[in-house]
């Protein structure tokens, strides 16, 4: 892992991490980063992110990274494993803090600390603490957001409702913040904040679901803690976590793959369902939501560090439909869609982003290695999508086109209880969550991209056919929960924007 610090590339880094194209930023002036002895991830082991032999496009990303921000940390190190989603990331999240728009640079990041707070992710609230200061943000400010201008410190409502219960967001909430006054934001501004707000929501979610860990800088600094408050932080091998052998690893992958057989084969033979009996299996899964919950729901206390951007911390997640009450309407996601409503309105209100944040929807939607464990040409689409509507439902989401009988087909329980618990409050999760599902894959067949291997001790003058290494796929995962997330909240915020303007 790179972080800024010492001057020449760790022993060891200079092959796997293209250090040698870095040494002559020395030369400018920029410190090349040190290596973070405990690995970039509480989850993955360390050879799994630091490889031998990283493949060019990686390479390269984590070159310009270094180049452009001094620094390479862990998130980048991470998602570094899927090539194709960071360049999407990393343009969207450039463009968020860095370039033209009308939110002054400081107030990005103290917006950026305000979100990541709401989940008690130490690790962004440090990070960006630093940033704050480093574009000449008011030091004061960090004191607490009661010390924050009164407009900052009027989006704390939204920021409460988008990072836990985006459906009780309503046009008066959009109004209160635009009305004329001495603190009111213009809607361009409040447009940027919605976006910066729900990115660091979700980057929140991939934080907890990876295990990031924290830089050697922020050790004893700001969010120097591990990222989940009550994390099984203890270096566990994944067979000490329950792991189920060879055997029943082999016969998990098998029933897995007959299931997406039988479902694609049922596709094609059913009639048409009717849309009474969608909607009754939406309501079937949104309700079964209600006991998909982790073990472990105690209250853990916040650093002072976060607590102090924080207003109203009890204020949570709660189940869309709950036992005993009326719930909100659902969401019809064919009334107001990203690609007929969201897209336009961020695209008028805020040239570039809207279509760098499209691209970064259908990157990770789309992403796919065709490999499934030991099975190569697998049409994944539908595990993808699955994954993608579970956490939309969850958040009162519905697609009227897609049969939610489907999530309980391909999702096992333990994966669900780590999407929800990802997406809904990330800051609970821990590591035997993320060793429990899929436990028959293998880290290196679980998240990242790898260039094709020639077998051991191979020596012919025809290669044999390669066999594809694919990326674990609890990174690919956390991936699609953090854009499914990021989508949702904003469909919730864009659709009251949307209301607020007619």
């Amino acid at each position: 892992m790179l972080v800024a610090g010492s001057q020449r590339c760790p022993s060891g880094l200079e092959e796997r991490l293209g250090c040698g194209a870095l040494r002559g930023e020395e030369d400018r002036g920029i410190k090349v980063p040190r290596q973070l002895g405990r690995g970039p991830s509480a989850f993955i082991p360390v050879e799994e992110i630091l490889q031998e032999g990283v493949e060019s496009s990686r390479r390269q990303l984590l070159i310009e990274a270094f180049v452009s921000a001094g620094r390479v940390d862990n998130i980048t190190m991470v998602m570094g494993l899927h090539p194709q989603y960071l360049s999407s990331f990393w343009k969207t999240q450039y463009l968020l803090l860095r370039m033209d728009g009308p939110l002054p640079y400081h107030k990005r990041h103290y917006i950026a600390i305000m979100a990541a707070a709401r989940h008690q992710c130490s690790y962004l609230v440090g990070l960006h603490m630093g940033e704050f200061l480093q574009v000449g943000g008011n030091p004061a400010w960090l004191q607490g957001l009661h010390c924050a201008p009164q407009k900052l410190r009027n989006l704390n409502e939204i920021n409460k409702l988008l990072a836990h219960r985006p459906w009780l967001i309503t046009k008066e909430h959009i109004e209160a913040l635009l009305k004329t006054g001495e603190h009111s934001w213009s809607l361009a501004e409040l447009v940027q904040a919605l976006v910066l707000l729900t990115h660091y929501h979700s980057l929140a979610s991939f934080v907890f679901g990876c295990g990031i860990n924290p830089e050697a800088e922020q050790d004893g600094g700001h969010g120097g803690r591990p990222p989940s408050p009550h994390g099984d932080s203890s270096p566990a091998s994944e067979d000490s976590m329950g792991c189920s052998g060879g055997k029943d690893a082999l016969q998990e992958v098998e029933a897995l793959m007959e299931r997406m057989k039988l479902l694609q084969e049922s596709q094609q033979e059913e009639e048409g369902v009717t849309q009474e009996e969608m909607a009754t299996r939406f309501e079937l899964e949104k309700t079964e939501s209600l006991l998909v919950a982790p073990s472990d729901l105690a209250d853990h206390s916040l650093q002072s560090s976060v607590l102090c951007f924080v207003e109203d911390p009890e204020f949570g997640y709660k189940d869309f439909t709950r036992r005993g009450e009326q719930a909100p309407p659902t969401f019809r996601a064919q009334d107001y869609t990203w690609e007929d409503h969201g897209y336009s309105l961020i695209n008028r209100l805020y040239p570039d982003v809207g279509q760098l944040l499209d691209e970064k929807f259908q990157v990770v939607y789309n992403l796919t290695y065709n490999t499934i464990a030991m099975h190569c040409g697998v049409d994944t689409s539908m595990l993808r999508r699955a994954i993608w509507n579970y956490v939309h439902c969850v958040f009162g989401i519905r697609y009227d086109d897609y049969d939610y009988g489907e999530v309980n087909q391909l999702l096992e329980r333990s994966l669900k209880i780590y999407i929800k618990t990802v997406a809904c409050y990330p800051e609970k999760t821990t590591k035997r969550m993320y060793a429990q599902f899929w436990r028959h894959f293998k880290h290196s067949e679980k998240v990242l991209p790898r260039p094709l291997s020639l077998p051991r001790g191979w020596g012919g003058a025809e290669p044999p056919a390669l066999t594809p290494l694919s990326p674990p796929p609890q990174v690919h995962i956390n991936l699609l929960l953090l854009e499914a997330r990021m989508q949702a909240a904003l469909l919730y915020a864009l659709r009251a924007v949307t209301r607020y303007m007619t």
